[in-house]
């Protein structure tokens, strides 16, 4: 199980607040450098960069049991280590802290990337789709790599999809209780992802990742609320001022296609449109060879639960849609 964290103290939190306002110290510079550097890695507060497309007719063994096992063994250590009186947003937190993280790759998606327990699709930089675009649009995998594809119930994953779950769905959920409407909380989700971590920055919004964060708000929500994932109990319960689960986590409950950025796909800028589209060209063998990898089973019921955190309809460019249509034009020009 994840280390769990350690509490902080009110001293320290006072010691915290008397820094701010102090003249520049020792760490101000380093503050004021990173500050500086932000939209330069802006995108890899999110984690990785991710390539759904390379060698996507790969078998991969299907990590869905030993994930939901790592999320429900951390889940019972919150529980078994509980000792302070009820209070959902010390829940939240201490969810966040064994799960998330505040650093570029939180845990549990560090733990996928790095366990040979999670088996990973094969890809390389040279010959993934970010070789395709300008350097702007793929400097975050130029630096740190990328964060591989993974099978979750049957769906190709990143793995940042995991820390955009549990990080930024608790940042929704967060709005959603301070706003009391999960409309606006979107909103500002949508704003988050255009902004620091996507279009503002790299030309490119990720539906998938609008998909990802508002299922990890359901995932918090339904901590201890019932019926808010799909109309289950809530994942615990207060017991005479202890905490006990009463249900099992499983990630079948949150993913779906729509998690898997090949068939969900992003919305680039007019810029990057054409470096996108040069790329899925590259992928007709590989789809008249498995067609069924690129086939959504229900898009237009996943499309109308997610239209309203901000997915944009970019169908048209599903490989499934985009590539019966472009690729024998491609044969004919001898391309």
């Amino acid at each position: 199980m994840f280390e769990q964290p350690a509490k902080a103290t009110n001293a320290g939190r006072l010691g915290q607040k008397r820094g701010v306002g102090r003249g520049v110290g020792p760490g101000e510079g380093r503050r004021c450098l990173t500050l500086a550097l932000l939209p330069f890695f802006a995108l890899s507060a999110a984690g990785y960069e991710i390539d759904p497309y390379t060698n996507r007719d790969v078998d991969v063994a299907d990590s869905l049991v030993v994930l939901d096992a790592k999320v429900n063994e951390a889940l019972d250590g919150i529980a078994e280590s509980w000792d302070e009186r009820p209070s959902e947003s010390g829940l939240i937190l201490a969810v966040y802290r064994t799960l998330g993280g505040i650093h570029w790759v939180d845990k549990l998606e560090r733990w996928a990337v790095n366990s040979d327990a999670v088996a990973k699709v094969p890809n390389s930089r040279r010959e993934s789709i970010i070789s395709d675009f300008p350097l702007h649009a793929g400097r975050v995998a130029a630096i740190f790599g990328f964060g591989p594809t993974i099978n979750v119930g049957g769906v190709y994953v990143g793995t940042d999809k995991i820390g955009h779950f549990f990080s930024q769905g608790r940042k929704f959920y967060r709005r959603y209780r301070r706003l009391g409407d999960e409309e606006r909380a979107a909103r500002w989700s949508v704003v988050t992802e255009t902004g620091l971590f996507g279009r503002l920055t790299t030309g490119v919004l990720s539906n998938a990742d609008l998909v990802a964060n508002y299922e990890g708000y359901l995932f918090y929500r339904g901590l201890l609320h019932d019926g808010v994932v799909g109309g289950k109990p809530a994942l615990f319960r207060w017991q005479q001022g202890g905490l006990v689960r009463q249900r099992d986590f499983t990630w079948r409950d949150h993913v779906n296609e729509f998690w898997d950025e090949a068939l969900n796909p992003n919305a680039y800028s007019p810029a990057l449109r054409p470096f996108a589209e040069r790329r899925l060209l590259r992928l007709c063998e590989d789809f008249a060879a498995r067609p069924e990898r690129y086939q959504v089973a229900d898009a237009e019921r996943l499309f109308a639960r997610y239209r309203h955190v901000g997915v944009l309809d970019t169908s048209w460019l599903a490989p499934a849609n985009y590539l019966p249509t472009h690729c024998p034009e491609r044969a004919s020009a001898g391309l």
